[in-house]
């Protein structure tokens, strides 16, 4: 047997704990009242009004418990069988509780309408005296009127509560996806700013330990050079390393070590055995913002470091122009190296990712790419506001 969802959703309230307790709390009063009416009938009255009640009674309070997963058909039934007979009608009350309790308000007041009617018929084939039946229609329209009304405002308080804790689980959710989402950014900051400050500082000793691996003519003095080199590279990039480590134990961002001194950066590149030409146009980083400033020498120091591995022997062109109030412009150029390169496969693709991200942070793009001549591009466009 295959299941709608709209009847697993009925099965399912019918099985739970809410359920239960609304077919108890309407079955007890309606049988309370059942019994009440019998016991007047038995007082006196005609015979007929007896075998109405206890038939009625016993198959309303059977059609209140029923209610608990037909609202709207059982209590129906339970309203018409509260015409002929009086032990029914606090049963065609409850009825139209439960109704209101479980189903739309247009549905509920429907109920509830169809019970004002069944109560002014009864009240007209058996007037119960005491009173006029003007006075117990009112009684019966404002009972009807009162078991409806506190049905809907039951049915509202509960869907209000629903959706309160709807809205805490998904505020809740989205809470912890922005949590794993700055986790996640955390995590690639970590990485780009690792990798743009170890990756330029281990390509440099690699270099150096390999030209003093192959050069066995070397003498005493070139390669106590080339050690002093080494050891100084080594020395620097335990520094930048603190330096992140520091950074990531207070996340404002604080500035670099050098500064952003590009001149400074291609010198130690030259130093390496490069041949890099740099046009800065007499534009100094240190007089852009910082963001962009740092992301400028880590586009450049990231573009050597490409060079140094993907085209070694290359000669490779430093631009750097621009003016206050326009951009400033970052360009490393170099022609591509035909045949294999030592270094080549000790990247893992991600340097340009981060650099492309970096310039997004700072607010501008980066475009990278072989040209036209044979060789390769990587060119930055930072904001440099008034």
């Amino acid at each position: 047997m295959v299941l709608t969802g709209a009847d697993e959703v009925r099965i399912g309230w019918l099985r739970s704990r809410g359920g239960w307790v609304a077919g108890l709390g309407g079955f007890v009063p309606a049988f309370a009242g059942a019994v009440a009416v019998l016991w007047g009938d038995l007082a006196g009255g005609p015979g007929w009004y007896l075998v109405a009640d206890v038939v009625g009674g016993v198959l309303a309070c059977a059609g209140v418990w029923l209610c608990r997963r037909w609202p709207v058909g059982a209590g129906l039934v339970v309203m018409a069988l509260s015409v002929p007979a009086a032990s029914a009608s606090v049963a065609a009350g409850m009825a139209a509780l439960i109704a209101a309790l479980y189903r739309r308000p247009r549905v509920a007041i429907v109920v509830g309408l169809a019970g004002v009617g069944a109560t002014l018929v009864r009240f007209a084939l058996r007037p119960p005296g005491l009173a006029p039946y003007p006075v117990w229609a009112l009684v019966g329209v404002l009972f009807e009127v009162a078991v409806t009304g506190w049905g809907m405002l039951a049915r509202t308080r509960r869907e209000l509560v629903s959706s309160l804790a709807e809205r805490a689980r998904r505020a809740e959710g989205e809470q912890r996806l922005r949590a794993e989402e700055a986790r996640r950014a955390e995590r690639l900051g970590i990485a780009r700013e690792m990798h743009d400050v170890l990756a330029h500082r281990l390509s440099l000793l690699a270099v150096h330990a390999g030209a003093l691996e192959f050069n066995a003519d070397a003498t005493a003095g070139e390669v106590a050079e080339t050690a002093g080199v080494i050891r100084s590279s080594a020395r620097l990039a335990l520094e930048e390393l603190r330096t992140v480590i520091s950074v990531l134990r207070d996340p404002a961002p604080s500035p670099l070590d050098g500064g952003v001194d590009l001149g400074a950066l291609v010198e130690e590149s030259r130093r390496a055995g490069m041949r890099v030409e740099l046009r800065d146009q007499e534009v100094s980083l240190s007089e852009v913002p910082d963001a962009a400033g740092r992301a400028a020498y880590r586009i450049v120091q990231e573009g050597l470091t490409n060079a140094r591995k993907h085209a070694p022997g290359q000669p490779v062109t430093v631009l750097v122009s621009g003016r206050r109030g326009d951009e400033l412009v970052v360009e490393v150029r170099n022609p591509l190296h035909r045949g294999p390169a030592a270094l080549a496969g000790t990247g893992a693709g991600a340097g340009l990712a981060g650099l492309a991200e970096r310039a997004s942070l700072a607010g501008g793009r980066l475009e990278y790419g072989e040209t036209a001549d044979g060789g390769f591009r990587l060119l930055a466009r930072l904001p440099w506001p008034r």
